[in-house]
């Protein structure tokens, strides 16, 4: 894990990123989700916390210019599945939820941005209450508008204080290099606060946007939100 950890800081644009697992204990489900931005667009964004979850929202709205792939809801809860997502498939996959569908049907619906030439990955988790969880990466091969890849990552139980991290790309670049290969290992702290900052911490200081840690507590379902921005409103 630290390997993967001194990668993960090494990497100055991981882009959006997702991480899912339990606190040491074992006491609290984890979701932990980050955006990050080379663009004036992209860097305009904080993280809000509303009723219906997390969403993404423009810090000067006078200089928001395109928000179709940035705005969005991080975050949604269907009974006690809790949903995180890098694009507005949250709410696709919330829907079908809702209906009886599942995680993996509602995304085989949808596919990779439409943002060429770096067709960025849409990336999404889901935790469920009886601590199982789902990862799962929509994308193109090399950048092949003509080459897609659909994959799912299935966990019955998290490991204690381990969490499955996957992110958008691989590093920085022109196009921007997609993910590649499986979610990697990531320890994890006990509070919310401690894996908000460590995270933080990790992410390049120049490209970090918005970064949120979510813990669910497996005995009442309770859910404490820490966010961090790095504008503040």
């Amino acid at each position: 894990m630290q390997k993967n950890e001194k990668y993960l800081s090494e990497n100055s644009y991981p882009g959006r990123g997702i991480v899912l697992g339990a606190t040491p204990s074992g006491k609290s489900l984890v979701q932990l989700y980050w955006i990050m931005g080379r663009s004036e667009n992209s860097r305009n964004r904080v993280f809000v916390e509303t009723p219906d979850g997390v969403k993404t929202e423009a810090f000067d709205p006078s200089k928001m210019t395109d928000p179709s792939l940035v705005i969005y809801y991080v975050t949604r809860t269907v009974g006690s599945t809790h949903i995180v997502t890098n694009g507005d498939q949250t709410d696709t996959v919330a829907d079908a939820l809702k209906v009886g569908g599942s995680f993996e049907t509602a995304l085989l619906t949808r596919c990779y941005e439409p943002d060429a030439p770096n067709c960025t990955p849409r990336i999404s988790g889901m935790t469920n209450a009886d601590g199982s969880y789902a990862l799962s990466i929509l994308k193109t091969i090399n950048n092949d508008e003509n080459v897609e890849e659909k994959a799912f990552f299935t966990y019955k139980q998290p490991k204690n204080g381990v969490g499955h991290c996957i992110h958008t790309y691989d590093g920085d670049g022109s196009p921007l290099p997609s993910f590649s290969g499986a979610p990697y290992e990531v320890s994890l702290g006990e509070s919310a606060r401690e894996n908000a900052e460590k995270f933080w911490a990790m992410l390049n200081a120049d490209n970090r946007v918005s970064l949120l840690a979510k813990h669910i507590d497996r005995a009442t379902g309770k859910v404490e939100t820490v966010i961090i921005n790095r504008h503040k409103k």
